[in-house]
């Protein structure tokens, strides 16, 4: 009769298990697609504060001495991040603010001839010399 050992014990195998859910759900939702469409600002924070009370009954079942009590709900507080952060990059950069409003066109470009504005280095040489030769203390030299 062949007897087979297991190479881990049952309490270290199921962590490693979970531990490699974990971080596959959190490069899911890294380098997946985005989704096509944003969630709502206001629903990805419900879900974020979600998150962080699962955490904090995670800490309290921690407290407890409910140790897989509080592994089951930390890991559902990461799997609620790693959504959060998969659904938030659904949104646009490109959208309007929240405020509805559209954004403002640049203005104008400039008149001169190369497209840039004119530069006073008359001015900007003699505010230099200016500010040059003032007297300053050195740092920390009060100490």
């Amino acid at each position: 009769m062949i007897v087979q050992e297991m190479p881990l014990p049952p309490s270290i195998a199921w962590k490693l298990v979970l531990v490699l859910v974990l971080v596959g759900g959190i490069m899911l939702s890294a380098c997946a697609r985005a989704p096509r469409r944003p969630l709502p600002r206001t629903e990805l924070r419900r879900l974020v504060f979600a998150a962080l009370i699962l955490y904090a009954v995670g800490v309290f079942a921690s407290l407890t001495h409910h140790a897989v009590l509080a592994g089951v709900v930390y890991a559902s507080g990461i799997a609620a991040c790693a959504l959060a952060a998969w659904l938030s990059r659904g949104s646009d950069s490109e959208d309007p603010p929240d405020g509805g409003d559209e954004p403002t066109e640049p203005g104008p470009p400039p008149d001169e001839p190369d497209g840039l504005p004119l530069f006073d280095w008359a001015t900007f040489e003699r505010q230099f010399r200016s500010y040059s030769s003032r007297r300053r203390e050195p740092a920390g030299a009060g100490r």
